[in-house]
């Protein structure tokens, strides 16, 4: 292990793996910190169910618009560079986000500013995710790319260790630290996050636009103006047509003039390339987009997140209310969720990648419909009837749920990979994976609109169980759309 790790730092240098590290680490230690941020909206604001489950999908939208943040780091330098710049910028947002919060009380018991800066902080992270994606591509390319493999495990375990100790934490820190002090603990990993891209030196060469399109496999695929280089040739091919230009001396001199006349105009020609890229950046994934090998995969992909109502948060005040659940406690079962997922990807990648995606779907959407069916045996209480706690069947339901989630999730990945054509994979990928945290802020609005209708509010969960039967069935009707997956791809192939 420690062999491994010394030899992606010869690779790439300590300071880059250590920020990698860091930024996905900081990613999956969030749950630390958004623990704290539930109970703030159900304690202290004194919000229901559906008004909070409202706020956090709000919160949580930055996420479905990654794209933006990869096409803008890529069309558009700042100060001869595009990667290091704007992870300072996503730092920033995300740190003075939390010490905001942490230090004034009128922010943390104000539900409009609270949503607002729980936003942008939501911004930093996504624009972060997405810029320290694009550094990994790079990073890993032609010579280094024998490793590529090795740099995305290493970032993997890293967000998990993260949500581990996030999970484990922040239930002890609930009961151990002022809510105040939670948000400016946690505020600690942007400010090293933004001290450790001072060490990261990233080559102004690479930044320059180029008028072709990128075939990075990051989340910033698109490149936009034209090279030094190419300008170069250009000049050269100008001069040489001069010279063999054989007409009179005055239409020389008038070309002579009309060259030199264009270049105070550098500036202007510069923003016209660089409106010119995004504009190309925009079409590309427009014109890729409407293709129906891609189109109908992910509306089958982004139908299976918007048709099942996100009931999670009302979840969360049932068992902290009624079920008297300790904060400590729902962080040990977001742990074992850490390992259902991790023990999923395992017999995912062992065992079922070269099934059928069409079967793996219908049997992870099935099996997902029973397992939500144990929240109905939780909410009517015949748990307690047959002897099973309570504990025990949210660590039992926690794990399988979040395993089996992962049959969903992986082929989602596999398959995005795959359809992907040869010059906008990353930029691609990153909208396909936008399209699909879209249909999670869109499942948690329908969530919370459902809360509204059955009238489940704090304190008042008579229709709860209708709620999670509604969901249920809501879970199968994805099954009706499965011809919209090719229907040859398996784990292995498209």
């Amino acid at each position: 292990m420690i062999g491994w790790l010394k030899q992606l730092r010869f690779a790439f240098g300590a300071s880059f793996i250590w920020l990698v590290c860091l930024i996905y680490f900081t990613q999956g230690f969030r749950s630390f910190v958004w623990t704290a941020v539930s109970y703030q909206l159900k304690d202290k604001l004194k919000l229901s169910p559906s008004a909070s489950q409202f706020v956090t999908s709000v919160a949580f939208f930055p996420w479905s618009i990654k794209p933006i943040y990869g096409i803008l780091s890529d069309c558009i330098p700042i100060k001869g560079k595009k990667r290091i710049p704007y992870l300072v910028i996503a730092t920033l947002l995300s740190l003075f986000s939390w010490v905001i919060i942490g230090l004034q009380e009128n922010i943390r018991n104000s539900r409009d500013q609270l949503m607002i800066f729980l936003l942008l902080q939501n911004l930093g992270s996504a624009m972060a995710d997405v810029v320290i994606d694009a550094m990994i591509a790079e990073a890993a390319r032609l010579e280094k790319a024998k490793f590529a493999g090795d740099l995305q495990s290493v970032s993997w375990m890293a967000m998990a260790l993260g949500g581990i100790c996030g999970s484990l934490l922040g239930g002890y820190a609930l009961s151990n630290f002022q809510m105040e002090n939670i948000f400016l603990v946690f505020a600690v990993l942007p400010a090293v996050q933004l001290l450790s891209c001072v060490f990261v030196n990233e080559s102004p060469e690479s930044c320059e636009p180029k008028v072709k399109l990128s075939t990075s496999n990051d989340t910033n695929g698109i490149d936009g103006t034209i090279s030094d280089e190419d300008e170069s040739l250009v000049r050269v091919h100008k001069t040489k047509s001069l010279r063999r230009n054989k007409s009179s001396k005055q239409k020389k001199k008038r070309s002579i003039n009309r060259i030199n006349g264009q270049m105070p105009e550098k500036d202007v020609s510069l923003s016209s390339q660089l409106l010119q890229s995004l504009k190309t950046a925009g079409f590309t994934l427009f014109k890729a987009l409407r293709q129906p090998i891609i189109f109908r995969p992910m509306a089958w992909f982004f139908l299976a997140q918007v048709t099942m109502p996100n009931l999670s948060t009302v979840m969360f005040y049932y068992q902290t209310e009624v079920l008297n659940l300790e904060a400590s406690f729902l962080g040990t079962t977001r742990v074992i969720g850490w390992i259902g997922l991790m023990i999923g990807t395992f017999i995912y990648n062992r065992f079922l990648k070269r099934m059928k995606l069409r079967r793996i779907l219908m049997f992870a959407h099935v099996t997902l419909a029973l397992i939500t069916l144990l929240d109905i045996v939780l909410v009517t209480r015949m748990n307690v009837s047959l002897g099973v706690s309570d504990k025990t069947m949210m660590l039992f339901g926690s794990a399988i749920s979040d395993a089996i989630n992962q049959f969903k999730f992986m082929p989602f990945l596999i398959l995005s990979g795959h359809l992907c054509p040869p010059g906008i994979e990353g930029t691609l990928f990153a909208l396909f994976m936008s399209i699909n945290n879209l249909g999670v802020t869109i499942s948690g609005f329908l969530g919370a609109g459902l809360a509204s209708v059955l009238n489940i509010s704090s304190g008042s969960f008579d229709n709860l169980s209708v709620g999670i039967a509604i969901q249920v069935i809501c879970t199968f009707l994805p099954v009706g759309f499965l011809f919209l997956i090719p229907e040859e791809a398996t784990g292995v192939s498209a």
